[in-house]
């Protein structure tokens, strides 16, 4: 039987917010006002790339700085690489950028899907601080309208962990009314993301996992074999989530 709106085993969509909901590939034109073009595409991917090492680093340290501390942080070292020196005022800017990310354009369409699918409940999923998230859903275009689709914004702070560390699935599955020891609860709970680690980390500690391949490049991360080293679903965009969903469920959800 379908899990049922309300109940234990209601299906909740958590979806991450950097690299699926919004786009930190926009970042590169506020750089592009203070460097040239070509390397502030390279600055912000490098920005990113940081951003997530840290990110790792602190996990296995035992450490942790909250998220707008290692952001601004790996802008400094991805500055530094490339030879590119910002003053305080402008990376300062950089970081109010940050905060007022671009969706990607299956957004708009997808939070209208779940407008329309009350058997579905969704929420936000960050290792962004809440004033981030919040901040960044406030000032988008696309999400601010939609704001309230999302029942929750769940962040890491309170475990002070970051993904894929399994206490921050664990700390995702008890805010929103699931038991982390329980099998059949967190199958009820689906993580939807672009990023391969966060699928991984999401499937080790029993949930269902969509990725969203916007790039058609198939899976390839190879950290674990079988079922729990890969997503449950697969989809080209963001807008096929709902319709994926269901599909698992039959087609049928009750409300």
């Amino acid at each position: 039987m379908a899990p049922k709106k309300g109940e234990a085993g209601e299906v909740v969509l958590a979806f991450d917010a950097y690299g699926t909901l919004l786009s930190t590939k926009s970042i590169a034109d506020k750089l592009a006002t203070y460097v040239g073009r070509d390397e502030a595409g390279t600055i912000a991917a490098t920005w990113r790339k940081y951003q997530l090492e840290y990110t790792w680093r602190l996990n296995s340290m035992d450490q942790y700085e909250d998220f707008s501390k290692v952001t601004r942080r790996s802008l400094k070292h991805a500055l530094g690489e490339s030879d590119v020196a910002l003053d305080e005022q402008q990376i300062e800017d950089m970081m109010q950028a940050y905060d007022s990310l671009s969706c990607f354009p299956d957004v708009a369409q997808t939070l209208q899907d779940l407008q329309t699918s009350p058997h579905l409940r969704a929420v936000i999923f960050s290792n962004g601080t809440h004033s981030m998230v919040s901040s960044s859903v406030r000032n988008s275009p696309d999400l601010s309208p939609h704001a309230a689709t999302f029942d929750d914004i769940v962040v890491v702070e309170e475990v002070r962990k970051f993904k894929p560390a399994p206490a921050t699935y664990r700390h995702l599955a008890k805010t929103v009314g699931k038991d982390p020891d329980s099998l059949e609860d967190m199958g009820t709970l689906w993580l939807v993301s672009g990023n391969p680690f966060d699928v991984v980390g999401a499937r080790k500690v029993g949930m269902n996992a969509i990725w969203v391949d916007r790039e058609d490049g198939g899976w390839r991360d190879s950290l674990f074999e079988g079922e729990r080293g890969r997503p449950t679903e697969v989809v080209g965009g963001l807008d096929r989530v709902v319709g994926t969903v269901m599909g698992y469920y039959g087609g049928v959800l009750n409300d």
